[in-house]
């Protein structure tokens, strides 16, 4: 992954990482400190990357309809 790639691919800071999956920062931090959240922290500041989110999001749904399936 390019430079240019992996700036686009990383959101940096709670209200991003909240804005991106639709919630509040609140709802954002909790999850990302529980660790319920593909984020983690770079020195004071929150960071998670849109491909990574994106991957657990199709695994969790995956295993949904698996689990959904006779």
């Amino acid at each position: 992954m390019q430079n240019d790639d992996l700036a686009a691919d990383l959101l940096r800071g709670i209200p991003r990482i909240a804005r991106f999956l639709g919630m509040s920062d609140r709802q954002a931090y909790y999850l990302a400190e529980k660790k319920l959240i593909p984020a983690y922290k770079r020195g004071k500041i929150w960071e998670m990357k849109k491909s990574t989110a994106r991957r657990q999001t199709e695994v969790l749904e995956a295993g949904q309809r698996a689990a959904n399936c006779p």
